[in-house]
């Protein structure tokens, strides 16, 4: 196998085992390509696609996961399963430009049970908390990873 396939054929595999990868913009779209390609794989669900998707993935238990968690995320739409971020610090020793690829729809954050509240003897912090996309007001749902960005960091009018 040539080595720049076997490279993005790691960054993929890493896509669908954690949802989220740092790398290069470059390496980051030819990582998207391929991984775009797998998910439509993943939406047929035949034999022939899953053998197809195991000579990029070269792990069962992912194959398996990509065509029972991953992929049934996406029937609704036709394509834009992943997105790519351009991080600001470029990579220290070469520059290079990093970017952040991920799923467009991560598994919904089910909120844990929050604790009795118990009194503070210590002194209150003066500095405001911010809200984080981990943190959600009750009754609204919890955002994926690029929702809770835009919470963070709106886009400027």
């Amino acid at each position: 196998m040539d080595q720049r396939q076997a490279l993005v054929d790691g960054l993929v595999q890493g896509l669908l085992l954690h949802g989220q990868i740092t790398t290069t913009f470059t390496w980051a779209k030819q990582a998207q390509r391929a991984a775009e390609h797998l998910v439509t794989l993943g939406k047929e669900g035949s034999v022939h696609s899953r053998r197809l998707a195991f000579r990029t993935l070269q792990d069962r238990t992912l194959v398996k996961r990509l065509f029972a968690e991953i992929a049934p995320r996406y029937t609704d739409v036709s394509g834009g399963y992943t997105r790519i971020v351009r991080l600001a610090k470029p990579r220290r020793g070469d520059g290079a430009q990093m970017a952040l690829l991920g799923l467009s729809r991560l598994p919904e954050i089910t909120p844990q049970p929050k604790a009795p509240a118990r009194a503070e003897t210590s002194k209150p912090s003066s500095a405001p908390e911010s809200k984080t996309p981990a943190q959600t007001p009750e009754g609204e749902k919890p955002k994926g990873f690029f929702e809770g960005l835009r919470t963070l960091w709106p886009k400027k009018k």
